[in-house]
C-alpha cells in the first residue's frame, strides 16, 4: 500500500511539473518596462506602468496573464489594469494585491462559442496596458 502512494505522490508530482511548462503566450510582465511615479500626497504615490501585452495570431491557449513581482504596496489600495488596442481602451480590471504585494490577473484571450463549435479571439494583436498602483511615498519633500 506505501508503495502505491508514493508511486502516486510521484506521478502527481511530474504532471504537475509537465502542466506548469507550458507556455502561455499571452503574458504582459511588468520587470523591464516603463514606470513613473507620482506623488498623490505626502503618505501616498501612484506607481504606472506601460508594458506591451501581444497575442500571436496562432495562439491556441485559451489564457492570458499581467502579473507583476512581490513590491512595497499600500494596502487596501487594489491594482488597476487597463488595456487599449491603439487608443481605445478595450478591457479594465482591479485586482487585490497578495500579502508580498505580489498581483496576477488572469483573463481570456480566447472563448468557445457553445453555439457553433468555433473558437473566438477575443484578444489578438499587441495592446498597450496601463498597470496603476498605489505605494507608500518615498519622497518626503513632497
Amino acid at each position: 500500500m506505501n508503495t502505491k502512494m508514493s508511486l502516486l505522490a510521484i506521478t502527481s508530482i511530474i504532471a504537475i511539473s509537465g502542466i506548469m511548462m507550458i507556455p502561455n503566450t499571452a503574458v504582459a510582465e511588468t520587470n523591464h518596462n516603463d514606470i513613473s511615479v507620482k506623488a498623490i500626497n505626502e503618505k501616498f504615490s501612484l506607481e504606472t506602468t506601460i508594458t506591451t501585452l501581444a497575442v500571436p495570431e496562432n495562439n491556441t491557449l485559451p489564457w492570458g496573464t499581467v502579473y507583476g513581482a512581490a513590491s512595497d504596496v499600500a494596502e487596501r489600495y487594489p491594482v488597476i489594469i487597463q488595456f487599449y488596442k491603439g487608443d481605445e481602451p478595450v478591457h479594465i480590471a482591479q485586482i487585490d494585491t497578495k500579502g508580498d504585494g505580489s498581483y496576477e490577473y488572469k483573463f481570456r484571450v480566447r472563448n468557445l462559442d457553445h453555439n457553433t463549435g468555433e473558437f473566438i479571439d477575443v484578444f489578438h494583436g499587441e495592446y498597450m496596458v496601463k498597470i496603476f498602483k498605489v505605494i507608500p511615498n518615498t519622497n518626503l519633500t513632497v
